[in-house]
């Protein structure tokens, strides 16, 4: 082989070898994510899977070393595989949730990125042997890891700025895993004349490889019809609007009465009951107020917790701080949320910053009569800082005085470890004063909040706020626990030790979709 010829099939392996490096990773990136979907508690998923994922690799690597001859043709094989279980991971993963039993969800996962990470595992190794005829050993390795990291970097940023929002986790297996697939065939075509295949052979694994792309494509052009017929399946009401966000999945459906949304298959809101929790969580604190002017809305980017809070004529500025743009976008859009939350993130007094409530709460300066936690269940770390001790610090930074707090603080009843644990936690953050309390919403059952201030309460209900579900009787009842629902020494919840997370994912068990707020 001339100089010429050796370099450019060197840079047609390199090339191979950063494709199929950020393949890989794309691969552990979205089966970690519809793990964590589905089971929560994302720092697990993700530490189980890359963990099992390379030792698989470990594995593959170690495999490699049987294989004595006719190695292009093996890497051809190991790139059709690698591809068709890269690319129906994700598939098989929603298959799986929607009609399986639920408790092998883990075991599943584990095994489908224990196949995926055996099969990379065999690349690098097959790669680096092939090129040693042309190469010395230290610059095939050099080249080869090089840019198999490469890839891998490549595969990270592109995950979160990209694929997610823009394809999804469904549609990215699919097309990376057509990626792999013609990265195997290119590879064929290439070293047509040094594989000496038999006829049969070639006809095969031509055969093999249209074969495998007609049937992704296939999936790709029905992806939304599965994806329908999925959500059919798991929400059971008509779905009308489903995309992926960077920050989460959104589904919102519509039955003749009821309109509900679910962040990450957790239902948000019903709309035949929603008035029951977002009551509530407002009304409570802000009617211990006189005249309250500000408000801070943490979360509630559906504009439900505003709504209410609009009824204080009093209030002249709303703040809500939604991460997801793409919710209080919806939320201020689409006529089935904009009929429950009545416009309310359309008044001029309603403020809208898309950011972290952590980090907006670092970074403002300003100070807030009342200050509304309408946020999601801590199922992961970073839903979990939001109910730890130093969380509640920073709200008491930004309160003015005589101020209020108010959270939702999951279900007493479901959690009951967890709802204690959030109480100790607001305690830790330097609150005086606490009040647990709580409302039977239908759609989620008994559900918790607390309440929270510097002096004690009168608790005081005004006649003069409009309210559906609400009465002077109800809220002294909602203080109300039975002797034997507390748990007194629940420890708090600490940045650097999410207790709340095993709380709440101990009680829960598998998050099934129509639990939780």
């Amino acid at each position: 082989m001339d100089e010429k010829s050796a370099t450019q099939r060197k840079l047609f392996l390199i090339l191979t070898t950063l494709i199929v490096g950020m393949c890989s990773i794309v691969y552990e990136l979205l089966v970690s994510t519809a793990a964590s979907y589905f089971l929560g508690n994302s720092v697990k998923q993700f530490s189980l899977i890359i963990g099992f994922y390379m030792a698989a690799m470990g594995v593959g690597s170690y495999l490699s070393s049987f294989i004595q001859k006719d190695l292009l043709y093996r890497f051809v094989q190991t790139e059709l595989l690698l591809g068709l279980v890269g690319a129906f991971s994700v598939p098989l993963i929603y298959i799986y949730f929607a009609y399986a039993d639920l408790a092998g969800f883990q075991l599943f996962a584990l095994l489908l990125i224990s196949v995926i990470g055996m099969l990379t595992g065999l690349e690098v190794p097959l790669l680096t042997r092939i090129l040693e005829k042309d190469f010395e050993l230290k610059d095939n390795i050099a080249n080869i890891l090089a840019f198999d990291y490469l890839g891998a970097l490549v595969a990270t940023l592109i995950f979160p700025f990209f694929l997610i929002p823009f394809m999804g986790i469904y549609k990215s297996s699919l097309i990376f895993g057509m990626i792999n697939i013609c990265v195997g065939f290119a590879t064929f075509i290439y070293f047509y004349r040094e594989l000496s295949l038999p006829s049969l052979k070639r006809n095969l694994v031509y055969l093999s490889f249209a074969s495998s792309i007609a049937v992704v494509l296939l999936c790709l052009f029905l992806a939304s019809q599965f994806l329908s017929g999925w959500n059919r399946k798991i929400f059971k009401k008509p779905v009308i609007h489903h995309e992926e966000t960077p920050y989460q999945s959104i589904v919102l459906t519509r039955g003749a009465k009821d309109t509900r949304l679910y962040l990450n298959g957790g239902i948000q809101f019903s709309s035949k009951d929603e008035y029951r929790y977002h009551e509530a969580l407002v009304h409570y604190a802000l009617m211990q107020l006189d005249n309250p002017k500000k408000v801070l809305v943490l979360g509630g980017g559906e504009g439900l917790a505003v709504r209410e809070i609009l009824k204080y004529e009093s209030v002249r500025q709303v703040e809500v701080v939604d991460i997801d743009p793409r919710i209080t976008e919806l939320s201020s859009t689409v006529a089935s949320i904009t009929e429950v939350n009545q416009g309310s993130l359309l008044d001029p007094r309603v403020r809208i910053i898309n950011q972290d409530a952590f980090r907006f709460l670092t970074d403002t300066q300003d100070f807030y009569d009342a200050i509304i936690c309408d946020l999601p269940d801590p199922t992961n770390e970073t839903l979990s800082r939001f109910y730890s001790n130093a969380f509640y610090k920073l709200l008491d930074r930004h309160l003015n005085r005589g101020g209020i707090i108010a959270t939702q603080a999951t279900s007493p009843d479901m959690v009951p470890r967890a709802f204690w644990c959030i109480n100790a936690s607001i305690k830790a953050g330097g609150f005086e004063y606490s009040y647990p309390y709580h409302a039977y919403v239908p759609s989620f059952g008994n559900w918790g909040f607390i309440m929270a201030s510097h002096h004690p309460l009168d608790i005081q209900f005004k006649d003069d706020i409009e309210t559906k579900y609400l009465s002077a009787e109800q809220m002294q009842h909602a203080f109300f626990f039975s002797k034997d629902s507390y748990l007194p020494h629940t420890l708090p919840n600490q940045l650097d030790q999410p207790i709340l997370l095993d709380y709440y994912l101990d009680h829960l068990g598998i998050l099934y979709t129509d639990q939780g707020h």
